[in-house]
């Protein structure tokens, strides 16, 4: 299990993750979209009704999702987050209302820009696994969820990839992705930046191709390599023929009439927001607005279904 130490992710590029971030194509990849559905479904077991949320990255965590997610707390004022320009011009194409629209000025408000703070839930689709530093992530959701509030999010787990791993691995190359964090260490962190009774829970979808190729070119939709130990350079033509004969001899199965099969691991899970302790000693400092808000969140912090 990991400690607050350790718990960063050991074999990942944290320059590449920033660039990642920084040119990450405006589009929703359809695996993203499928998870999104999925997640939004475990909010029945939610009873908490939140009047505002925070979608992280609303194009990358799939512009449907959202929508699904805004059906379901039409009167929730959404902010809408997104990770480079690129995305943020798709998002408000997306999802802005026509200026013409009662929407605008109706309860179930998109915003965009800055990210909203103190919002009662933040929904974060498919980009932890992708973070430059994850635990730092976590704590900047952290400071921007309500006391009270809670975090939704999904990403991808250490099984993901497996039978690419083994091609690369047999055929004495580098790792074809960087290492994903099992669940468990997921929760660790969520209580280390603050989070309280995490809940996480797992499923693994092994999707089809019909050729390596098409394989591949999902797999770039998805996301980036981010293992410091990666290629360093391009790879040209007959690299990537001998990559595609090995995936069609080893990733068919006869169980799909010879399809490329692939696992995805996808991690589920989600927390509280706690009332804020203090520790008390001889002589303790509480700042006014904390002060103001334990108070507050004393008289109206209404009863939570466990």
């Amino acid at each position: 299990m990991a400690t607050p130490s350790d718990q960063r992710p050991p074999t990942i590029d944290p320059v590449a993750a920033q660039r990642w971030l920084r040119k990450a194509p405006p589009q929703s990849p359809w695996l993203h979209e499928e998870v999104g559905n999925r997640m939004q479904e475990r909010l029945e077991w939610i009873k908490l009704q939140p009047a505002s949320w925070m979608d992280w990255d609303a194009v990358g965590g799939g512009l449907e999702a959202h929508r699904r997610v805004a059906q379901r707390y039409p009167g929730a004022v959404a902010h809408v987050n997104a990770q480079n320009p690129a995305r943020d011009a798709a998002a408000r194409d997306a999802l802005r209302p026509a200026w013409w629209s009662p929407r605008r000025w109706r309860a179930g408000a998109v915003r965009f820009g800055a990210p909203g703070r103190d919002v009662q839930m933040l929904w974060a689709n498919m980009a932890l696994h992708m973070a430059a530093d994850p635990q730092d992530l976590i704590g900047q959701w952290q400071q921007q969820v309500a006391v009270g509030g809670f975090l939704m999010f999904s990403c991808l787990g250490p099984d993901t990839l497996r039978e690419l791993r083994a091609v690369y691995a047999d055929l004495g190359w580098p790792a074809p992705a960087h290492e994903f964090t099992d669940m468990h260490d997921w929760g660790d962190m969520l209580v280390h930046a603050g989070f309280a009774e995490p809940v996480m829970d797992m499923e693994r979808i092994v999707l089809t191709y019909q050729t390596p190729a098409a394989l591949l070119d999902e797999l770039r939709g998805l996301g980036r390599n981010l293992h410091p130990g990666r290629f360093s350079g391009l790879r040209g033509r007959g690299w990537r023929a001998r990559l595609e004969q090995a995936l069609t001899a080893r990733l068919a199965d006869p169980v799909q009439d010879g399809r490329l099969a692939l696992t995805f691991e996808i991690i589920y899970g989600h927390a509280f927001k706690p009332q804020p302790k203090v520790q008390l000693a001889a002589e303790s400092a509480v700042s006014l607005d904390a002060m103001r808000s334990m108070l507050r969140e004393g008289r109206n912090t209404p009863s939570r279904p466990r």
